[in-house]
């Protein structure tokens, strides 16, 4: 038997059945990175479409999620009925995105709150196992990464005290970010009476979910449905078990009426990973009026039926009449994000980008440079931190609206990822958002077109061929 003649044959029968399928089920930068990657490489290629090629989660999960996102909207009509729903004062532009939001993640603006933002992480973890001490009903618990080091046995003995005096403790945290954490971490926690979960467990025999690395990206804590926490940081030490880079987090501590929204977020969650369904009136206490902070929460991910965490981002930008400020340790752009910075620019709208001068995922870095040159070019500012690894997922605009949150400005943040987001509306809190970005400022190296265009030819290939791959990352 012709082996060689079996297998050339082979490689131009995947390439051929992938053309249809390819480009029927994804757009056209996408596809193309997909095409290109089978045509050189048939075999490699088709084995990674199967694995990482959609972002379909298996119709038993999505049927729990739809379920359980039925519940939380009934909640939110509900809760739009209430006083603590605001419509702010802002300009046309922005009140139009405030409605935009409204529909994309089903979830009115709520005033009558107050927040603590935390950009330290060891300030961040003593205030939560503060709230994790005075909890006296319940404890969720939901993030991307609980390492097993120092801060993660903190927040776990924190946690075996509160089962102790009759908390209920839930948590989830992602299967694949929190790996060692259930090898090492999750019996003990599991023997202790906490209850624990992973979120999108990874499995080579589950034929139903095509793309193997869809994660749970978001980084949610609730303490009885009155005190809830969201940004970026997750529960692990800053140094992220490295020896020479330390994270730069933004975490939000919440009260008021906007804690039942993450609440909401946290029970589809769990919902979806365990079929059990927290509708109690525990879980949903009357909100009281905690301060004049106004906050809404954009929850995402491929259970939606558009990438509404990137939709509102490129509208919040074409809102923008003064200046528009980004903190992200990983910025791949798609087409319609990368255009409506081009155009604020245009608009003479100020566009800064603030981006750690060292990234943790090579290829993901990679990737990022490859879009520096197109973005200087355009006149967006783009500065590269040069203190540790800035992790703050962020954005100001016009000193009115402020988004902190999980949601990277990436490709995989806007379309693979679950995501939660906090956009807080008004001076006040926005123009404290500002001042944590004047300090990333304070601490950056702006760099300039002249510049980037004298790096080694080398290194410009390099980048721009990770590029390509960036509808795949």
């Amino acid at each position: 038997m012709n082996w060689p003649l079996i297998y050339l044959i082979s490689e131009w029968v995947i390439r051929i059945v992938a053309v249809p399928i390819v480009l029927r089920r994804r757009g056209p930068s996408a596809a193309t990175s997909w095409l290109l990657v089978i045509f050189f490489l048939p075999w490699f290629g088709f084995v990674l479409y199967v694995l990482i090629g959609e972002n379909r989660l298996p119709r038993r999960r999505i049927d729990r999620q739809a379920l359980a996102a039925t519940r939380q909207r009934i909640l939110a009509s509900l809760s739009a009925q209430s006083p603590h729903v605001v419509h702010p004062e802002l300009t046309p532009a922005q009140s139009t995105l405030v409605h935009l939001v409204e529909r994309l993640g089903d979830k009115p603006i709520l005033g009558g709150n107050d927040s603590e933002v935390f950009t330290h992480t060891d300030e961040m973890v003593e205030r939560l196992i503060e709230d994790i001490d005075a909890a006296t009903d319940h404890i969720h618990l939901l993030f991307y990464i609980i390492a097993d080091d120092a801060t993660g046995h903190r927040i776990t003995g924190a946690l075996a005290r509160a089962v102790e005096r009759g908390v209920k403790c839930r948590v989830l945290a992602d299967h694949v970010g929190s790996w060692q954490f259930f090898k090492r971490l999750a019996p003990q926690m599991r023997s202790q009476g906490i209850e624990l979960y992973a979120m999108l467990p990874v499995n080579l025999f589950r034929r139903t979910l095509a793309r193997m690395d869809l994660r749970n990206h978001r980084k949610i804590a609730v303490f009885d449905g009155r005190v809830a926490y969201a940004g970026s940081q997750n529960l692990v030490n800053a140094d992220y078990g490295t020896k020479d880079l330390v994270w730069h987090d933004m975490m939000v501590r919440l009260t008021g009426p906007i804690v039942l929204q993450l609440q909401s977020v946290f029970v589809e969650d769990w919902f979806a990973e365990t079929e059990e369904l927290l509708g109690d009136d525990r879980y949903f206490p009357d909100s009281q009026v905690q301060g004049e902070v106004v906050v809404q929460s954009l929850p995402s991910g491929p259970t939606f039926p558009t990438g509404n965490y990137q939709r509102m981002v490129v509208a919040a930008i074409y809102a923008a009449t003064e200046q528009v400020t980004i903190t992200s340790p990983y910025l791949v752009p798609d087409a319609p994000f990368l255009q409506a910075m081009e155009t604020a620019v245009l608009r003479g709208v100020r566009v800064s980008v603030i981006v750690p001068a060292r990234c943790d995922q090579v290829l993901v870095g990679a990737a990022a440079r490859g879009y520096y040159e197109a973005l200087l070019t355009a006149g967006v500012r783009l500065y590269r931190h040069q203190h540790g690894l800035l992790h703050a997922k962020t954005m100001s605009i016009d000193d009115q609206v402020a988004l902190v949150g999980s949601g990277n400005f990436d490709i995989r943040s806007f379309y693979l990822n679950f995501e939660l987001n906090l956009l807080v509306y008004g001076p006040v809190v926005t123009r404290a958002l500002r001042e944590a970005q004047e300090g990333y400022l304070a601490e950056s190296i702006e760099l300039t077109l002249d510049e980037w265009r004298q790096r080694p030819w080398y290194k410009d290939i390099l980048d721009n061929s990770a590029k390509l791959l960036s509808p795949l990352l």
